[in-house]
């Protein structure tokens, strides 16, 4: 069977079985939600939202659409014109391809939060992803994905990490007992003190 995309299927959901994931790192400040709103008031859903369909739950996890899923939840005359529904696409992916589809998206658009981002490539890693798995999947370079990963802080996500040579444990022949002082003061202290020193 030859590939269908998903947006040829958009179906026509309650807003009560629409649920947002928890890892999107996508923020749009009041002034851009307002035009949000405005668009859609003034022309309707022309994009459907992407939801991952849970059939134990039968409910929908939006995978991209969050804001405009808010409007409606947001704004009751856009919720009673369009009878609480919304326009969905649906997608089959596992949790990693999903995450990394809602990252797409974001970038696509040039929106995302670096804190929220830094936890999804925490996630992914979580999930046993690579970094070479993350570059190609989010479209990141590995100096992106080596900051992020910096930002949460945990040891475990270098694992992949090749480090170089730059630190090296000191040799005995450089070794001193006791630091040379740098400044006049410093070594003016240390020979008062060394004076003290009995004999």
């Amino acid at each position: 069977m030859a590939f269908q995309s998903p947006v040829y299927n958009v179906i026509a959901v309650p807003i009560e079985k629409i649920v947002p994931n928890t890892y999107n790192p996508n923020a749009v400040a009041p002034p851009e939600m307002k035009l949000l709103y405005d668009s859609i008031k003034e022309d309707g859903y022309t994009m459907p939202i992407v939801c991952y369909y849970v059939k134990e739950k039968d409910s929908y996890v939006i995978v991209d659409g969050f804001h405009r899923y808010r409007v409606m939840l947001d704004y009751p005359d856009i919720r009673e014109r369009e009878n609480g529904m919304l326009p969905v696409s649906v997608i089959n992916k596992s949790l990693d391809n999903r995450m990394a589809s809602t990252i797409r998206h974001n970038r696509a658009r040039g929106s995302h939060d670096v804190d929220l981002m830094s936890n999804i490539v925490k996630e992914l890693h979580e999930l046993g992803r690579s970094d070479a798995w993350i570059s190609k999947h989010l479209g990141m370079d590995k100096d992106e994905i080596l900051r992020l990963k910096q930002i949460t802080g945990l040891a475990s996500l270098f694992k992949d990490v090749k480090f170089g040579q730059a630190w090296r444990p000191v040799e005995d022949e450089f070794y001193e007992p006791k630091p040379r002082a740098d400044c006049a003061e410093l070594k003016e202290e240390e020979n008062s003190k060394e004076e003290l020193l009995p004999v």
